[in-house]
């Protein structure tokens, strides 16, 4: 079981970047889905977070700019990302605690795609 995250770059402040991570391997269930973020310096912190049913909680920070959703049928989860701003750079990993049977969950992680918020 693996999560592959990709859409990571580099984009000026103002500008949107879109965020993909897909879990693949002996999948039983994913839920939830999230992404973390990693400024330098700085402890992970969550950015949001989606149910399989579709709920969905954000950091306060990110609340009105960025938006979560996933496909259940292709166990991927997106952020899409606007109005970026400087403080948004940072690596940002996807989670989400996959069941590979109905006795057996975990939390995985992704290997982190870095965004940089620049002019």
């Amino acid at each position: 079981v693996q999560l592959q995250a990709s859409g990571g770059g580099l984009v000026q402040p103002g500008g949107s970047l879109r965020l993909s991570c897909a879990a693949s391997g002996s999948i039983y269930s994913v839920d939830p889905m999230g992404w973390f973020r990693q400024a330098p310096e700085k402890q992970r912190e969550l950015v949001a977070r989606i149910t399989k049913g579709g709920n969905t909680n954000y950091a306060d920070s990110v609340k009105g700019r960025f938006t979560i959703s996933r496909d259940n049928a292709k166990n991927t989860v997106y952020l899409q990302m606007n109005s970026l701003k400087p403080d948004d750079t940072a690596v940002y990993y996807c989670n989400a605690d996959i069941r590979r049977n109905v006795f057996d969950s975990r939390t995985y992680w992704g290997q982190g795609t870095k965004v940089t918020v620049s002019s």
